[in-house]
């Protein structure tokens, strides 16, 4: 497969220079995708959930909305931009964050980002080597699906269950403890 036309850096000007509010995003083979601007109901997914890494004691640095992650892959770096991060330390300040601290993606499953959330992100995020990945369905119950990487670099189903039943355990019992 060839080289992507498009660099992290051509990504990070597009980001900064889209005034409706779309993220773009690039997989490591290349392929730039677009990804419309999130509704009110994606962003209170994504409050509830900081909120609740908070009162367990994870710090505001370490929890992170929207910020880039670099994906490496044979033809180049990807670059993603998962809803929510989780990281074991704060982080540099960068436009594309590496994977070294990274330990949770949460990404907000919306109708134009479905496919891509529920199978290529599922594969490159493994791929990649980032230990857990939680998808939150926009289903009546907001079901959230947790993955957990396996030795073989392929994500397991470790639980299904509404947010609102994730939001009544604590990030330990997931294996998420504050540092």
């Amino acid at each position: 497969m060839s080289a992507s036309a498009h660099t992290l850096d051509d990504l990070a000007a597009m980001n900064a220079g889209d005034r409706h509010g779309r993220r773009y995003e690039l997989s490591p083979d290349g392929t730039l995708s677009i990804t419309p601007m999130a509704d009110s109901e994606h962003a209170v997914v994504a409050s509830r959930l900081v909120a609740w890494l908070a009162t367990d004691g994870w710090p505001a640095d370490q929890i992170l909305q929207a910020v880039g992650v670099r994906i490496p892959g044979s033809d180049g770096d990807g670059g993603r931009i998962p809803d929510l991060t989780l990281w074991s330390a704060p982080q540099p300040r960068s436009v594309w964050l590496a994977l070294a601290d990274l330990l949770l993606v949460v990404e907000i499953v919306s109708p134009g980002s479905a496919a891509t959330d529920e199978v290529v992100k599922v594969r490159e995020y493994a791929e990649a080597g980032i230990p857990r990945y939680w998808m939150v369905e926009r289903d009546a119950a907001q079901t959230v699906t947790l993955h957990v990487l396996g030795a073989d670099k392929v994500y397991e189903v470790a639980a299904k269950m509404p947010l609102a039943w994730l939001l009544q355990t604590t990030p330990a019992d997931h294996h998420l403890a504050a540092s």
